[in-house]
């Protein structure tokens, strides 16, 4: 058996802790060295989310309330892989976003745009055995955030991806190509510049559904030279 090495991220990956331009890095940005805390064993074997059963339609958006969003329906898919691009099988994938208007569904967000009572955001899939995923869902607005003058993010669906357990999780963000905010968000800027293309999805026409929804592909790498940036 030849044993695989496991290759770190290559310096110029991941964004730093503290990053100037975006403005909320400072207040949780470590000021001395990171203290190690092992795992205890409750960490380590449970929750146990393999067996995390779903319900039929988390992965569709569209299909959560009594009726149909408002907003350009799209299509979500990748693979999950790890560092030799090798498929990461039964990785439970989740999705938060906010609605076409740029507003999520959650009492904290104030922005003056409307909610969308058929939309609540937020959804989840398992991954298949070649590491596959799949969302339906409407493509988000853009919205402002108040980091600095005239700020607004670009449209963008987080990720969260489990293992086995709660304690292997990792979070990063989803942007659309070429969008014209991307060269000033301080949050996409964080990132590494070599990096960064990594966090922007691919349109994928052969994806798409004729008269009914565009896709977009977004593989996610954990680890590694040509990992994915996480959060």
């Amino acid at each position: 058996m030849v044993k695989e090495i496991y290759r770190r991220a290559a310096a110029g990956t991941h964004p730093a802790n503290l990053s100037e331009g975006y403005k909320s890095t400072p207040g949780r940005a470590p000021r001395r060295p990171a203290v190690v805390l092992p795992h205890t064993l409750s960490e380590i074997t449970g929750p146990l989310l393999a067996s995390e059963r779903l319900d039929a339609l988390e992965n569709d958006l569209t299909r959560q309330r009594m009726g149909p969003p408002l907003g350009e329906r799209i299509i979500v898919h990748g693979r999950v892989l790890d560092e030799d691009g090798k498929p990461v099988p039964r990785a439970l994938v989740e999705i938060w976003q906010c609605n076409a208007a740029g507003r999520y569904h959650h009492p904290g967000d104030q922005h003056d745009a409307p909610l969308d009572p058929n939309f609540y955001g937020g959804g989840r899939a398992r991954a298949d055995e070649e590491g596959r995923y799949h969302f339906i869902t409407i493509k988000p607005g853009a919205y402002p955030w108040k980091n600095h003058y005239n700020a607004w993010r670009p449209a963008h669906i987080h990720f969260s991806l489990f293992g086995p357990a709660f304690a292997t999780r990792l979070i990063t963000q989803m942007y659309f190509p070429n969008d014209p905010l991307l060269p000033f968000d301080p949050i996409y800027n964080s990132v590494p510049e070599g990096a960064r293309h990594r966090l922007q999805a691919a349109f994928d026409l052969d994806s798409t559904r004729p008269e009914w929804a565009l896709a977009y592909r977004f593989d996610i790498v954990l680890r590694g030279r040509n990992a994915t940036p996480m959060e």
